[in-house]
């Protein structure tokens, strides 16, 4: 299961620059990585690639993007749906 998250950033609540040095170092290991986010990360992860895109490297691509809806349980033990969105990024020539 390691090997599975090794191309995997997950965006959470720290600076898009954090994100951006894990998807650059994951790009020296693999071809694909993939960006995801929920719930109000969404669009600092967005901001990520962007970043990413239009400073450091110019040839990646956004191979695809997914977008749904997960179900967090809440303390009180209820579901509450929460917005999901992943963006796989590949390396261009």
């Amino acid at each position: 299961m390691a090997d599975e998250l090794e191309n995997v950033v997950f965006v959470g609540k720290k600076p898009p620059m954090t994100y951006i040095t894990s998807v650059i170092t994951a790009f020296a290991i693999h071809d694909e990585v993939t960006v995801k986010a929920r719930g109000r990360s969404i669009s600092l992860a967005v901001d990520t690639v962007e970043i990413l895109w239009r400073r450091f490297m110019k040839d990646v691509e956004v191979k695809s993007v997914k977008i749904g809806t997960d179900e967090l349980k809440t303390r009180d033990g209820t579901l509450k749906p929460i917005s999901t969105i992943e963006v796989i990024l590949t390396r261009g020539s």
